[in-house]
């Protein structure tokens, strides 16, 4: 009696064992190294043209696109083709959930910091692009968020210091040339 007690037990320990290692094994996929490599922004900072960094850009913006996970990544395309049809509603509740499975992932903040800034809900879209930058501090298109945000708040010179960073990174960036060139011309004192 007592072992037909245990091999009816036994199917279940296996069961309970097997999800305990499918859960690990899950969570350990979706630490997976994702991400452009120090070489990618290396080519994009010594790019010799604009058109051969924009080709680098685009690269690493594909590369931040991977999240390392599945499931984060198809959540992600939700929310960004949600976005791109004008459902920012259904674009934000998409960017929400992907940082709750993964707030280590950057683009989800940066992305979602997109959002923010064009309800001009600056103290979000600011938590986010921080949070952004901590994540991955080479976050050009965060960096130029920054300064996006903090030029419509008045404060020039920190918007300046933004796009300047974003320029360290992406020399390039045609935005932040533009409003680094218009920004310096007031910080010097030449008005616009």
């Amino acid at each position: 009696m007592q072992l037909g007690v245990a091999a009816t037990r036994f199917p279940a320990i296996l069961n309970f064992m097997f999800k305990r290692l499918l859960l690990a094994a899950l969570v350990f996929a979706g630490q997976a190294a994702a991400g452009p490599s120090d070489e990618m922004f290396e080519k994009l900072h010594n790019a010799p043209s604009e058109s051969e960094a924009n080709d680098v850009a685009q690269d690493i913006w594909a590369s931040w696109m991977d999240s390392g996970s599945p499931t984060v990544d198809m959540i992600i395309q939700r929310a960004v083709d949600a976005q791109t049809v004008g459902d920012y509603e259904t674009a934000r509740a998409f960017y929400d959930r992907a940082i709750l499975i993964a707030p280590d992932y950057a683009e989800a903040w940066s992305r979602r910091a997109g959002l923010f800034l064009n309800d001009e809900n600056f103290p979000e879209a600011l938590r986010d692009l921080n949070e952004a930058l901590r994540l991955e501090p080479r976050h050009f298109g965060a960096w130029a968020g920054l300064g996006i945000m903090m030029e419509a708040m008045g404060a020039e010179n920190e918007a300046l210091e933004a796009y300047r960073q974003a320029l360290t990174i992406y020399p390039f960036m045609t935005q932040a040339m533009q409003a680094e060139k218009r920004l310096s011309k007031v910080a010097e004192g030449q008005g616009l």
